[in-house]
């Protein structure tokens, strides 16, 4: 059970209530996220523009989020992204690999395990070694590359509203929140 209650989407009003009406889904991530009421709106539309909006592709943008979820034990986003993973194109053994922590497996392609090595940095150390930085800047525009380090920490943010707040795991929503965003940002 969660540490805080989770926000009765009815109960909410203005801008917040306009989203939760457009959302397919009335996950438990968002009606915790609720609480911060200023956030809540632009933290959204962030989000939004990682998953719909961005250079970096799909099937990598969800390598990285599964990453993230793995390394900071964010049980919820591992919950509701492997089946948006799935649906992009990441293959089961990738998201076995990661699940194992092993982002130099064979599942990956050369440019998938750089950005996996620089994700893996970014995450557990901020400061990224001049040699993982050099073999991601081969693969992966300066544009890519910075789309990938917001990517990386907003997921970090998600991670630590869910755990900290011990938010209630939903079922996987899977494609349908996915596709359900792609619409609004379209």
């Amino acid at each position: 059970m969660a540490r805080l209650p989770l926000i009765d989407p009815e109960t909410t009003t203005g801008d917040i209530r306009a989203s939760f009406d457009r959302m397919p889904v009335k996950l438990n991530i968002f009606r915790m996220m609720a609480h911060a009421e200023a956030n809540m709106i632009p933290a959204m539309r962030l989000g939004n523009s990682i998953l719909h909006k961005q250079k970096l592709g799909p099937v990598n943008r969800e390598l990285l989020i599964l990453q993230v979820a793995q390394l900071e034990g964010g049980a919820y986003e591992w919950r509701q992204h492997v089946p948006i993973a799935l649906g992009v194109g990441v293959t089961q053994p990738q998201i076995d690999a990661l699940e194992r922590g092993d982002y130099a497996d064979d599942a990956f392609d050369a440019p998938q395990r750089a950005l996996l090595a620089f994700g893996r940095e970014v995450t557990e150390n901020v400061r990224v070694p001049e040699p993982v930085f050099a073999a991601v800047r081969k693969h992966f525009s300066e544009q890519e590359i910075v789309e990938t380090i917001v990517a990386i920490g907003f997921y970090m943010m998600m991670a630590r509203l869910t755990e900290a707040t011990e938010t209630d795991l939903d079922p996987a929503a899977g494609m349908r929140v996915y596709d359900g965003g792609k619409a609004r940002s379209a």
